[in-house]
C-alpha cells in the first residue's frame, strides 16, 4: 500500500533529504499534468539539496524570461494578427475592441487561467491571479492614471463596465463559496460575456443615434493614438518590419535569399546605434525569442503596401507553423502519436507542410502578396496562441513548484507574482495613454480588459476541464486568504462605484493616492494572513 497516495505535496519540505525524491516520484499530488519540464523532480531528484537556493534562483530568472516571451509574443505577433483578422472580417471598432482587442491584451491572463484550471489543485492559482490582477488594475493602474493626469470620467461607460465587473466578481465569489463549478455555471460565464458585448454594441448604437448630428463629430471618434513602443512605431498594432525605416528609397529588386535573411533579422542596426543602453540590454534578451517567433509565426499587416508579405519566410511558415502546433498540443503527445503504429502525426505534418510550402513558393512572387495572404493571419493567430499557451503552462508549473518548496499557497503566488507579471503590459500601456492625453480611454481600459479576463478565463478554463473529465470541478483554496482577496476586490470596486459619482466624475490626484494606499494595505493584510499573523 502506498502511504504517500493521499498526502499533500507540500509535506515534502518536512521529510529527510533521502526521502524527498521518492516522495515526489510516488505521490500523485506531486505529478504535473502538462508542460515540458518536471520542475519538482529536477529540484529534488537531480540536484543536491545544498544547491536548492541556486536552483530556485534559476527558476525565478526563467519565470522572468517566460514573462518576456509572453509579452513579445502578444505584442508583436498575437495582437497584429488579431487586428488583421478583425479587418478581414470587417468587424466594427466596438466589436473588435471588446473581443479581439480584449483577447490580445488579456491573452497571458486568459491562457494562464486556462492552464491553472486544468487541475483543481492549481485552480486557486488562477483565482488568485484574476482577483489579484483585478485589485491591481482597479487601484494601482486607475490611481496612477488619476495622478498622472486628473480627468473627468465618462459616466455611462463607467457605470456599465463597473456593474458588469461587479457581477462577474460576485459570480466567482459564489463559485468559491460553493467550492465547485459545473458545466452550466461555466457556460453562464461565457454567456454573460456575450451579453456584455451585446450591451456595448447596443449602447454605442443608441449613443450614436442620439448624439451625432449632421456636421458634428461623435465623442467616439478618437484621434489617432501615438503610442510609444520600443521600436518607435506609432500604431497600436504593428508587425515590426525591422529595418524598413532605413531602407534605401531607390528601388531595386531584392533576391529571395536577401528577403529571407532580412525578414529573419530581429535587429535594426540603425535603431541600435541611437537607443540607450537599457534598451540594448533588453533587446539582447529579446532577440533569441524574436528570432524563433519570426521563424514560426507569420504576421500580416494590412497597413503596409506589401501587407508584410515575405515570400520565402511565409512559405517556410507553412512548414514550421503547423509543425510547431502539433508538437506543442498537449505537450507534444499528439505529435508523436503513431497512426496504426506505423507513421507519426508529425511526419504527416512535415509532408503536407512541405507540399503546401512548395506550391505557394512557385505560385507566388516576391513583389506582390497573393490574394490568400490574409489567411496567414489565422495561421499566425493559432501559432502565437500556442506560444503563449506553452509559456503560460511553464509559468504556472514553476510558481506551483515554488509554492510547494516554500509552503506558500497558490493564492498568494497568483495575486502577487502571476498577477504582476501578466498585468505589467496593462500598467505600461494604460499609463502611457494617460501621459499622452487619453486618461479617459485608459481608465475605461482598466475595466474592459479585466471583465474579459475574468469571464473568459474562468468560464473557458472550467468548460475545458469539465468536458475533459465529464464531472463538475472542485476548487481547493485557502479559505481565509481567498475571502480576503475577494473582499478586497469587492471593496475596491464599491469604493470606486461610490466615490467617482460623489466627485462628479472628476478624478483628482487625491483619489489616485487613496487607491494606491488601499492596494498597499491589501497586500500587507494578504501577506500577514499567508504567514499566519492574521488567522481565524
Amino acid at each position: 500500500m502506498n502511504i504517500t497516495a493521499v498526502r499533500d505535496c507540500r509535506e515534502v519540505s518536512s521529510l529527510n533529504d533521502s526521502l524527498k525524491c521518492h516522495f515526489i516520484l510516488t505521490n500523485p499530488d506531486c505529478q504535473i499534468d502538462g508542460g515540458y519540464f518536471d520542475y519538482l523532480r529536477a529540484i529534488f531528484c537531480l540536484f543536491p539539496q545544498n544547491l536548492l537556493p541556486l536552483v530556485v534562483t534559476l527558476y525565478m530568472f526563467w519565470v522572468l524570461y517566460l514573462f518576456l516571451i509572453l509579452a513579445v509574443t502578444a505584442e508583436k505577433f498575437f495582437c497584429p494578427n488579431l487586428s488583421a483578422i478583425s479587418t478581414t472580417l470587417k468587424l466594427s471598432h466596438n466589436v473588435a475592441g471588446v473581443t479581439f482587442l480584449a483577447f490580445g491584451n488579456g491573452a497571458p491572463d486568459v491562457f494562464s487561467a486556462i492552464i491553472a484550471f486544468s487541475n483543481s489543485r492549481t485552480a486557486s492559482l488562477a483565482i488568485g491571479a484574476l482577483f489579484g490582477a483585478g485589485v491591481l488594475v482597479t487601484t494601482v493602474v486607475a490611481g496612477g492614471i488619476a495622478i498622472i493626469r486628473p480627468f473627468t470620467a465618462a459616466s455611462r461607460p463607467f457605470f456599465r463596465d463597473i456593474i458588469f465587473y461587479m457581477v462577474s466578481v460576485f459570480l466567482t465569489f459564489t463559485v468559491l463559496y460553493r467550492g465547485r463549478i459545473n458545466l452550466a455555471w461555466s457556460l453562464g460565464y461565457l454567456g454573460f460575456y456575450i451579453f456584455y458585448v451585446s450591451t456595448v454594441l447596443l449602447c454605442t448604437w443608441i449613443y450614436k443615434r442620439l448624439s451625432v448630428a449632421p456636421g458634428t463629430h461623435s465623442l467616439l471618434d478618437f484621434p489617432e493614438l501615438q503610442v510609444d513602443s520600443e521600436d518607435g512605431n506609432s500604431s497600436v498594432f504593428n508587425s515590426y518590419d525591422y529595418g524598413e525605416e532605413y531602407r534605401s528609397p531607390l528601388y531595386y529588386e531584392e533576391t529571395t535569399l536577401h528577403i529571407f535573411i532580412r525578414a529573419l533579422n530581429p535587429l535594426d542596426y540603425h535603431k541600435w546605434k541611437r537607443k540607450p543602453w537599457h534598451w540594448k540590454l533588453l533587446k539582447i534578451f529579446k532577440m533569441p525569442v524574436e528570432f524563433v517567433l519570426l521563424l514560426t509565426v507569420p504576421t500580416v499587416d494590412l497597413d503596409k503596401n506589401d501587407q508584410n508579405w515575405k515570400r520565402p519566410l511565409n512559405c517556410l511558415h507553412l512548414f514550421t507553423g503547423p509543425l510547431f502546433c502539433v508538437l506543442t498540443l498537449h505537450s507534444g503527445v499528439y505529435g508523436f502519436y503513431e497512426i496504426k503504429g506505423l507513421f507519426p502525426i508529425w511526419g504527416i505534418i512535415v509532408l503536407l507542410g512541405t507540399l503546401f510550402a512548395s506550391i505557394t513558393f512557385f505560385a507566388t512572387s516576391n513583389d506582390q502578396p497573393p490574394r490568400f495572404h490574409q489567411s496567414f493571419a489565422f495561421l499566425g493567430f493559432f501559432v502565437s496562441a500556442l506560444w503563449i499557451n506553452v509559456a503560460a503552462t511553464e509559468v504556472v508549473n514553476i510558481l506551483h513548484t515554488v509554492g510547494i518548496i516554500f509552503q506558500i499557497s497558490d493564492t498568494v503566488l497568483g495575486l502577487t507574482l502571476l498577477a504582476w507579471g501578466n498585468s505589467i503590459g496593462d500598467v505600461f500601456s494604460d499609463l502611457t495613454l494617460a501621459r499622452q492625453g487619453y486618461p479617459r480611454m485608459a481608465f475605461s481600459a482598466c475595466f474592459g480588459g479585466i471583465i474579459f479576463n475574468m469571464l473568459i478565463g474562468v468560464g473557458l478554463g472550467s468548460v475545458l476541464e469539465i468536458s475533459r473529465n465529464h464531472m463538475e470541478m472542485k476548487l481547493e483554496s485557502n479559505e481565509l486568504l481567498t475571502w480576503i482577496l475577494a473582499g478586497a476586490l469587492g471593496l475596491s470596486l464599491l469604493f470606486t462605484f461610490i466615490s467617482v459619482p460623489v466627485q462628479c466624475f472628476q478624478l483628482s490626484r487625491v483619489y489616485g493616492f487613496c487607491l494606491i494606499f488601499f492596494y498597499l494595505n491589501f497586500l500587507v493584510v494578504a501577506l500577514l494572513t499567508e504567514f499566519g499573523v492574521i488567522h481565524l
